[in-house]
């Protein structure tokens, strides 16, 4: 199946008039960032009623008739690189990943190669989804660069669409595991507090009581430790750095985590292998979802890799250590 230049084509209705087309291509298309329906209104992908229009802002009007062309991936240019895929499952429309810790998803500033998408480029040639931007065939959500675990990625435009539209509606699920430092007294909840950019520095998210955006962790304490436990997440939205940020504002930061736990890693009194932890102790252990083609129900999960696995072992060692004293 190659994947072609397709419009996306559809009809004012009366509740529509009036709306931005900007605002309205973003909202009924969940798989489209604001951004992204901007770049491609600017580029001149935009067609109202055969006109092209290069204005974001542009209201439309009853009975106009839209058409968005989307980008062909051959003219994407980028590099399909071998870079070897742990794959769980792969059919016509979508592919079941394994991320491992500190491949970046996709190209951005300072990071064009050596991405997932570089890789995937190489393995699915021009068989990937193009409607979640330029720079991010077939990405549906992604893992930060130093996450580990399942990803889920389309092959088609239809697969896309109703994978992301899922994800939106919460019935794609998507169960993280993870250490943080301390032992929570509340052993199962949920955090429910917005998530926005940190004013005072870019590469941070920080909780807001107003402003942000909405976002849901539900949390479950599946092991304790002396000074670290073992906890089960399960994300109900998917904002930047979610999990991280909203188990570093309640006070237990994740082990590993150079951003939103820098103290704790340096601390002197606990164990080194929890002070020198190269990573964000957090891995996407399970996803599960309605298949968007033939709708049956699929279920994945992915153990630990080698250094979340040994930093476990070395949690129970030190706890038998302890107790023994």
């Amino acid at each position: 199946m190659k994947t072609e230049e397709k419009p996306l084509e559809f009809i004012i209705t009366p509740t529509l008039s009036g709306k931005r087309i900007d605002k309205l291509l973003a909202v009924s298309n969940p798989e489209f960032s604001r951004s992204y329906v901007k770049k491609l209104i600017l580029q001149g992908s935009l067609y109202v009623d055969s006109k092209n229009i290069k204005d974001p802002s542009f209201k439309v009007i009853y009975d106009q008739k839209i058409k968005i062309k989307l980008p062909d991936i051959k003219k994407l240019r980028l590099e399909a690189q071998a870079i070897p895929l742990d794959i769980l499952y792969e059919d016509d429309y979508l592919i079941v990943i394994n991320k491992k810790s500190g491949m970046v998803v996709h190209p951005g500033p300072g990071n064009y190669k050596n991405t997932l998408v570089n890789a995937l480029l190489h393995h699915c040639g021009e068989n990937l989804s193009v409607i979640g931007g330029f720079q991010r065939p077939g990405i549906i959500h992604r893992l930060d660069k130093f996450t580990s675990g399942l990803m889920l990625v389309a092959k088609t435009d239809e697969a896309h669409r109703v994978l992301s539209k899922d994800i939106n509606l919460k019935k794609v699920e998507r169960i993280y595991q993870v250490f943080v430092w301390g032992v929570p007294n509340v052993k199962m909840g949920e955090i429910i507090l917005n998530i926005g950019r940190n004013p005072n520095n870019r590469l941070k998210m920080s909780v807001f009581k107003k402003g942000g955006r909405y976002a849901v962790t539900k949390y479950k304490i599946l092991k304790s430790y002396k000074f670290a436990s073992k906890v089960q997440c399960t994300l109900l939205t998917g904002r930047t750095h979610q999990i991280r940020v909203h188990l570093s504002f309640i006070g237990f930061p994740i082990i590993g985590d150079h951003i939103y736990s820098k103290s704790m890693n340096k601390s002197k009194f606990m164990p080194n292998i929890m002070t020198d932890f190269s990573r964000q102790a957090l891995h996407s252990s399970s996803i599960s979802f309605q298949h968007p083609i033939n709708k049956r129900f699929m279920v994945f999960k992915k153990n630990f890799p080698t250094d979340m696995k040994k930093l476990e072992n070395e949690l129970i060692k030190f706890n038998t250590e302890i107790d023994d004293l």
